[in-house]
């Protein structure tokens, strides 16, 4: 696997989650945001879904595990999970660190949408990153939630050009960050 990193200055970093050590911090995490502090019960955190993830792990100065994030992809779409930073760095863009690492790596992977299940709570983070509410509300572990997704890019492919002898297809390619790149 390719070694990514995203670093947010100097000394703090998203990683993917590469081996065993790096796996528990990102499960610590999850059990004192989602267990502890929401009463999500323990099998429901951590389920039958965690070997087919990428794990991501957000490190602070000091190299201490700060927050965590999943992701799989289920159909060509990619469903970004469990998003959580400790109490003490929320507030500072760290959510949005862990959940811009993600859309890197998804459009790495050459998956064009994102869908997760918010908290309610948390809908405004997602709205300011580009997330769009697509469903109704729903109780997932006892909390509320609506599902959201995001366009990430697309591919059309519109237009053929015919001059005699040669053909060729024009293609466009659309991402989130307003590029358009033609392929010709």
């Amino acid at each position: 696997m390719k070694h990514l990193d995203w670093e947010l200055n100097d000394f703090v970093f998203v990683k993917i989650a590469e081996n065993s050590q790096e796996l528990e911090n990102a499960y610590m995490i999850r059990r004192k945001v989602f267990v502890q502090e929401q009463n999500v019960p323990l099998e429901e955190e951590i389920d039958e879904y965690e070997k087919e993830s990428t794990h991501f792990v957000l490190y602070d100065e000091q190299h201490q595990p700060i927050g965590a994030g999943r992701f799989r992809v289920i159909d060509n779409i990619g469903k970004v999970q469990r998003i959580c930073v400790l109490s003490s760095g929320r507030k500072n863009g760290a959510g949005a660190m862990i959940m811009n690492a993600i859309e890197e790596y998804a459009i790495q992977q050459e998956v064009p949408q994102l869908k997760l299940d918010s908290q309610v709570h948390a809908i405004p983070f997602y709205s300011k990153l580009g997330y769009e509410i697509v469903s109704d509300e729903f109780m997932d572990a006892g909390i509320p939630h609506k599902t959201m997704k995001k366009t990430l890019f697309f591919f059309c492919s519109f237009m053929d050009l015919n001059y005699g002898f040669m053909k060729k297809t024009i293609s466009v390619q659309w991402q989130s960050h307003q590029k358009y790149i033609v392929y010709i």
